[in-house]
């Protein structure tokens, strides 16, 4: 029964990943036929890393809480998990983690804290990377979005240990759930935010290939791509009810590259990078499956001939 309902999460978020795609697929075409193969390389390279950096928060979240995994089985977790964020609805990826979870001993209480605190620190050093690239490659393209910076005192008053662990221990009680058996640290909170940050400049580079293909580039515009993804997907965050921010992230995307590109190119680009990274999911969530299978096989037959 548990392997025929992984079947049917992983069918469904194809499914709705398809939908994606399939809507878009005369801007796709588009997109993709003033890309050369270089870019789109390059740039999934980059959303793979990125993706990485993704994970690699919501582990060192996880081990923080007392939880520690091994990379290989944490990205299976974390990467298949993932593939829910296509799905309607935003509970999907966190239950198709703690079920996975549980049955490597991660408790489902302390599955779920490291999934939702994941969400406010890729918010909150997105929001800092953001401001900071943006206003070294272009001040005035801020401005419009100053009101969202106004998050980051009310993030860094959050995620102070003490008060992160009482609003963890609180919600936790209102669940009817065991406390955790770990409280938060400094240290863990700033190893996440650290893979955070290299997630979003790797992003960021992703963005860069693309637009190096419309005759920008240089220093100051990396770091405009850079920004201008963190912007954009914070904004996407803040969205739950559409599947993996659809639409709103690459609506904002649009409006942060207008300054730089006419609308039709940022159109192009938004959707270019959506695609490589609904792409970089897809690789990321196969290789890390793939890869646990075989430590697996490796561990009952130690012969690495039959192992392969």
């Amino acid at each position: 029964m548990r392997r025929l309902v992984r079947v049917a999460f992983l069918l469904v978020a194809l499914g709705f990943g398809t939908w994606v795609v399939v809507g878009q697929w005369e801007g796709i075409v588009a997109g993709f036929a003033r890309l050369s193969v270089q870019a789109l390389v390059l740039s999934l390279v980059a959303v793979v890393a990125a993706l990485c950096g993704g994970m690699m928060t919501w582990r060192a979240l996880l081990a923080d809480l007392g939880s520690p995994l091994p990379f290989r089985t944490a990205a299976k977790v974390f990467f298949v998990g993932q593939l829910g964020k296509y799905i309607p609805g935003s509970l999907w990826p966190v239950l198709a983690q703690m079920e996975m979870g549980r049955e490597l001993g991660v408790p489902r209480s302390r599955s779920a804290a490291a999934f939702f605190l994941t969400m406010p620190v890729q918010l909150g050093s997105g929001l800092v990377i953001s401001g900071v690239t943006l206003l070294a490659a272009l001040p005035g393209s801020v401005a419009p979005y100053a009101w969202v910076f106004l998050l980051l005192p009310a993030l860094v008053v959050v995620f102070e240990p003490k008060v992160i662990n009482a609003v963890l221990g609180f919600g936790l009680r209102k669940l009817r759930r065991e406390p955790l058996e770990r409280p938060l640290t400094r240290r863990g909170i700033l190893t996440a935010m650290g893979w955070a940050l290299l997630g979003w400049t790797a992003y960021g580079l992703n963005l860069a290939a693309i637009i190096h293909e419309f005759g920008l580039s240089g220093v100051s515009m990396v770091l405009f791509s850079i920004g201008a993804f963190a912007l954009s997907w914070c904004l996407g965050i803040m969205t739950f009810v559409v599947p993996a921010g659809a639409g709103v992230r690459e609506a904002a995307m649009v409006a942060v590259l207008v300054p730089v590109l006419d609308r039709g190119s940022a159109i192009v680009v938004a959707l270019c990078s959506r695609i490589v990274i609904i792409l970089g999911d897809l690789v990321c969530a196969g290789a890390a499956g793939l890869s646990a299978r075989r430590a697996v096989a490796a561990r009952r037959d130690p012969d690495p001939r039959k192992a392969a």
